[in-house]
C-alpha cells in the first residue's frame, strides 16, 4: 500500500508540475509585446509611372 501511495503521489505531483509548466508557458507567450508592423519597402507613390 505504501508504493502504490508513493506512485499516486507522484502521477500528481508530475501532473500538477506540467500544469504549471504550461501556464508559464502562456503567461511568456502572452507578455512578448507585438512587433511593429513596418513595411520593408516603401514606395513613394502608389501611382503607377507613364
Amino acid at each position: 500500500m505504501s508504493r502504490f501511495l508513493a506512485a499516486a503521489l507522484t502521477v500528481v505531483a508530475a501532473a500538477a508540475l506540467a500544469v504549471g509548466a504550461a501556464f508559464a508557458v502562456v503567461a511568456l507567450l502572452n507578455a512578448t509585446p507585438d512587433q511593429p508592423n513596418v513595411p520593408l519597402i516603401s514606395y513613394e507613390s502608389a501611382t503607377p509611372r507613364k
